[in-house]
């Protein structure tokens, strides 16, 4: 069984099991399954830069280089954000119980690009958690399932039905557009000349 995501709420730990809820779980889902001329399934592939090359899966990996070509160990590189500033990574959400105090709004969640939900259930007492989440409350924190550079931002709240969900996701990066400026009335040139010289005899 996963381990538990512990949450602690005025003082009290309590382990969350997150069942993840898959989009086949919402809405089905079809699988194409390819086949060549004798009947035999076909798996996916890469063509290499070279056109002739065919790797297989499990065939390429993703390499570390010095600008002198020396391959570079991944624990020796040293993360740092686009100003150069170095960046401190983040443990995971299950090294230590999450604290509950921070909150959100329904707008702030609603600005987020949501990747991954959880159905929330637990071997605990939910009752004090549920109790806020009947409030409207929404329950917010930075989320990292194994600990990185860039957390995302971990959600929870009640559904409609009664449900509790926890949610993960990102900050949309949201552009709204509008007319600045009052739209000119464009005044067409006068046409005079061209309808005197129509001739109704011709239609």
């Amino acid at each position: 069984m996963a381990k538990p995501l512990i949450v602690n709420l005025a003082g009290v730990d309590l382990p969350l099991d997150l069942n993840k809820v898959e989009r086949s779980d919402l809405y089905g889902f079809i699988e194409i399954e390819t086949v060549d001329e004798r009947g035999r399934k076909c798996t996916m592939a890469t063509l290499a830069d070279d056109g002739k090359t065919i790797i297989g899966s499990g065939g390429a990996a993703q390499a570390s280089l010095s600008p002198e070509g020396d391959w570079l160990d991944k624990k020796t590189l040293t993360p740092t954000d686009a100003e150069g500033q170095k960046m401190t990574p983040v443990p995971s959400s299950y090294s230590a119980p999450v604290p509950l105090s921070a909150t959100a709004t329904i707008e702030e969640y609603l600005g987020h690009n949501i990747k991954s939900v959880y159905q929330i259930s637990s071997a605990g007492d939910l009752a004090p958690l549920m109790a806020e989440l009947k409030k409207g409350t929404i329950f917010t924190f930075p989320y990292s399932f194994r600990g990185g550079l860039d957390p995302d931002a971990g959600f929870l709240l009640l559904a409609s039905d009664g449900t509790p969900f926890f949610a993960a996701g990102v900050k949309a990066n949201l552009e709204f557009v509008g007319l600045e400026a009052s739209a000119t009335a464009v005044v067409e040139e006068d046409q005079g000349d061209e309808e005197e010289g129509l001739d109704f005899s011709m239609m």
